[in-house]
């Protein structure tokens, strides 16, 4: 079962962190998130799974930046995010959908336990100006049953930044 938005309040500081935390962003069953002033782009045309591709830095200033199309973007959420007892999962918020921006290419499914900044596979259809602290995707929580081991990840548990894939470690 997911959530309410109620629920989700009744959860705040026990088996739900949300820092900061804005009631307005509260919706009837989920929880609006920001985004962050920071992206990272990959330098090469090619990816590699067994390596660390390298990325180059973007900062979203205040007037805006233009997203272009083909290119994946990774952003985060500007909200520290910390969950047991439930599953987080992450969707971009329908008005941004409409203006032909995914949010999460494949990776919208939180681990019990999870702890940090979620980062977002931003990919667009058409060039898009986007702009640092929109609401651009939303948080909900799936209640879990039985038995279950907490998300314990050396790559991407308690994070603080913008991640880029570190899959090349499960090649080591």
């Amino acid at each position: 079962m997911i959530l309410s938005g109620l629920e989700i309040e009744k959860n705040l500081g026990k088996n739900i962190i949300i820092e900061p935390y804005n009631k307005k962003q509260l919706n009837s069953n989920s929880y609006n998130v920001k985004l962050h002033n920071k992206l990272l782009v990959y330098k090469n045309d090619i990816l590699d799974m067994k390596v660390n591709n390298e990325v180059e830095e973007i900062i979203i200033p205040e007037s805006g930046y233009t997203l272009q199309p083909n290119q994946l973007y990774l952003g985060r959420t500007v909200e520290y995010t910390k969950t047991d007892n439930y599953v987080p999962m992450i969707e971009g918020r329908s008005s941004i959908g409409r203006l032909g921006i995914f949010i999460h290419v494949t990776a919208g499914f939180g681990d019990v336990g999870f702890a940090g900044y979620w980062t977002l596979e931003i990919f667009c259809i058409k060039p898009i100006t986007i702009y640092p602290d929109v609401e651009i995707a939303q948080l909900y929580y799936h209640s879990i049953e039985g038995n279950y081991e907490k998300y314990n990840s050396s790559k991407y548990q308690n994070n603080t930044d913008v991640q880029a894939s570190m899959l090349y470690k499960d090649f080591n």
